[in-house]
């Protein structure tokens, strides 16, 4: 078969890979992206049924398209948002092919360029840019063994309540996905126990504008990037109902039991650790910053926002807050079910090349990695607080992109009488 040659291959066409085409097109680089399934197919069965986005519909999309047929305030669905990027796909005239999976990328040494496996066939490119996003592989902590008389499954692969046998839930992380469950399975009439870690929880709303809004006027979005191995920070926020602020207080309020940070599992038994109240009032201070930095922002800049002095008043206390259940004996609570929303790691195994520190994490400076040739697009904190949302790694890839040409411009250099490359 004969071996296929490019300038730049993205691997990946979810947001970040379609965002990555439309950059490399307006710079004229000849590129192809690669997807082994559909284009954003972790949006159409990697979430459950009734997921919506975390932002309004206009903001979470691309600057050149709005989403056709959403109410700008609303939450799109996760299947519009994935007929989203199809249609920008399509629109920018990406040169996306379908149901091929790389399986491999090594440097061809001696001429430059790296040689790629895939289950089509063999590829040489120049570049490289592993688009694979930041939701890759979930994980489960190695806590409740297999053995146990439990059933365990990672949020990724939750649908809906009825998917789930009888009995009660125990969810395990409380960032936007475990919080957004937890309160799903509570109003399906499920008895649900919710462990609770350190979060940050802003107001989904605030002063007639959505948080998104906040985080932009107030130059938040654009914090800069955590040091390497400090980017994770979970945050809980939901558009779920139309979109409310996700108070925990509220959710225990309506029947939801509050656990600590899960610990620990033994003989059918499953420990807590004592800290909910001090994880509790943490989300809260964050909270509360955020107003405090909003009502600052209005006193200072004179818009005409009303005042919402309702937005500090806080529910009260549940029994499971001030005093919390330490531990819980699965068969006594009649708990059928552990569903882990503990987050998911990388993999870029198929990378074998010198671009990753001693843990696997990619070694980059905005998305440029320390490999030559080597890129990266849809990393937590790439850039920036919004470089894993729709529109941020977009800005991000138009980075990367600029990069690649500017690059491509040096290798092209010929002095006057000087072949070209392409000609020797």
């Amino acid at each position: 078969m004969a071996i296929e040659k490019i300038d730049t291959l993205v691997v990946g066409a979810g947001q970040a890979g379609v965002a990555m085409s439309e950059h490399l097109t307006r710079h004229g680089v000849p590129h192809l992206v690669l997807e082994k399934n559909r284009i954003a197919e972790a949006w159409r069965t990697g979430r459950w049924d009734s997921l919506v986005a975390n932002g309004p519909a206009w903001h979470d999309r691309f600057p050149n398209l709005e989403f056709t047929g959403t109410d700008p305030e609303a939450f799109a669905g996760k299947e519009r948002v994935a007929d989203y990027f199809a249609e920008y796909a399509e629109r920018i005239k990406a040169p996306v092919r379908t149901g091929v999976e790389v399986t491999s990328a090594t440097r061809i040494e001696g001429q430059g360029g790296f040689r790629v496996e895939t289950s089509g066939g063999v590829i040489e490119t120049q570049r490289i840019v592993a688009a694979t996003g930041a939701f890759q592989h979930p994980v489960i902590p190695p806590l409740v063994p297999e053995s146990a008389e439990v059933n365990q499954l990672h949020s990724f692969h939750y649908r809906n309540p009825e998917q789930l046998p009888e009995g009660a839930v125990l969810v395990v992380g409380a960032g936007s996905s475990g919080a957004q469950i937890a309160d799903e399975l509570n109003r399906a009439g499920r008895k649900v126990y919710l462990s609770v870690g350190p979060h940050d929880r802003p107001p989904r709303m605030y002063r007639g504008r959505d948080f998104v809004w906040w985080l932009g006027v107030l130059g938040l979005w654009d914090q800069a990037a955590m040091e390497p191995g400090k980017e994770h920070v979970t945050i809980s926020v939901s558009g779920a109902y139309g979109g409310r602020t996700m108070d925990f207080r509220r959710l225990a309020g309506e029947g939801v039991t509050l656990l600590g940070l899960t610990e620990s599992y033994e003989a059918g038994v499953l420990n807590f650790a004592a800290d909910l109240q001090d994880n509790i009032a943490s989300g809260d201070a964050d909270y509360l910053k955020m107003l405090d930095l909003a009502d600052a922002y209005v006193a200072r800049t004179g818009i005409d926002l009303p005042e919402e002095p309702d937005a500090r008043r806080s529910f009260p206390d549940p029994a499971s807050l001030t005093d919390p259940v330490r531990a819980l004996d699965l068969a006594e609570e009649g708990i059928s079910t552990i569903l882990w929303a503990t987050g998911f790691r990388q993999d870029f195994s198929w990378m074998q090349v010198d671009a990753f520190d001693a843990q696997g994490r990619p070694q980059h400076q905005r998305g440029v990695s320390a490999e030559p040739g080597i890129y990266f697009l849809g990393l937590p904190w790439q850039t920036r607080r919004g470089s894993t949302f729709i529109w941020g790694v977009w800005h991000d890839a138009k980075h990367v992109a600029d990069q690649i040409a500017i690059q491509r411009h040096y290798e092209g250099y010929r002095r006057p009488g000087e072949p070209r490359a392409d000609a020797v």
